[in-house]
């Protein structure tokens, strides 16, 4: 049936499918995990690639590095205000709702291993100066081999501006990035047919590895999470896109293949 070669219901079954076997097969659910990890591992593996292609090709096509600069600046401007709309919104709801509270759960008694690389003072850059440093990448191609998105994005803009002033000159290596560009989508159109075993995976872990009863516990957490987002997509973005001519529920229903992969993987890459 044609209904059945749609990427979202194969997404949904997938999940449903992945929480049956994590409540009544955990140990084989657990043994999934590859399939949830393998997924994300090959979208990760087109984040760089792509953000350079589409970077590149975007600045060069506008041919004005004046128009480059407005765009750059509006889109500064843009990401503050939202970001820090997004904040507040976080912190009302998280201080009404109040999640965690009366779980007295001991702070050292927790693992803190997996995240050790957003905690630990000397992994990380300190101070604006060594941030910004940080972004100029000693290699280009080491930056794509670690993925490190910021450096990609610092080169990608540079080479974009340089393209646009060197002009018909820029055009064999231009098409050749748009040649580069439409394969790599090609390429993540055949890794997102993986998704639903990518989500049954996932899901069939979390919950065979957590259950269905101690994942309760995090259900305030999860309201809290889902109450942000709902009111920063409905009300601020919405508002925005209304504002600029377009309707927020046609995006979403564009989106909602994607937007099912993050739920059913628990991973946004």
């Amino acid at each position: 049936m044609k209904i059945f070669r749609s990427l979202y219901l194969q997404v949904v079954i997938a999940i449903v499918i992945g929480i049956f076997l994590g409540v009544y097969f955990p140990d084989f659910a657990i043994s999934l995990k590859p399939l949830g990890d393998g997924f994300i591992k090959l979208i990760k593996m087109m984040i760089a690639p792509i953000i350079f292609c589409t970077i590149v090709t975007g600045i060069a096509g506008m041919q004005s590095t004046k128009k480059v600069g407005r765009v750059g600046v509006k889109a500064i401007i843009y990401f503050e205000i939202v970001t820090t709309i997004a904040l507040i919104i976080g912190l009302v709801v998280i201080n009404v709702l109040k999640p965690g509270s009366g779980m007295n759960i001991d702070p050292a008694s927790l693992n803190i291993a997996s995240i050790e690389a957003y905690t630990n003072p000397s992994a990380q850059p300190q101070g604006v100066a060594a941030f910004i440093l940080h972004i100029i990448p000693d290699n280009i191609l080491n930056s794509f081999a670690t993925g490190n998105i910021l450096q990609v994005l610092f080169f990608s803009v540079l080479l974009g501006i340089a393209l646009s002033k060197i002009g018909i000159k820029a055009t064999p290596l231009l098409r050749g990035i748009q040649s580069l560009e439409s394969g790599l989508f090609t390429i993540i159109r055949m890794i997102m047919k993986l998704a639903p075993i990518g989500a049954l995976g996932a899901m069939a872990f979390t919950i065979g590895t957590y259950g269905i009863e101690s994942l309760k516990s995090l259900g305030n957490l999860m309201l809290a999470f889902y109450i942000t987002c709902l009111i920063f997509i409905f009300l601020v973005l919405g508002s925005i896109l209304k504002y600029a001519g377009y309707s927020i529920f046609k995006l979403l229903a564009y989106l909602k293949e994607e937007l099912l992969v993050v739920l059913g993987t628990s991973s946004s890459e």
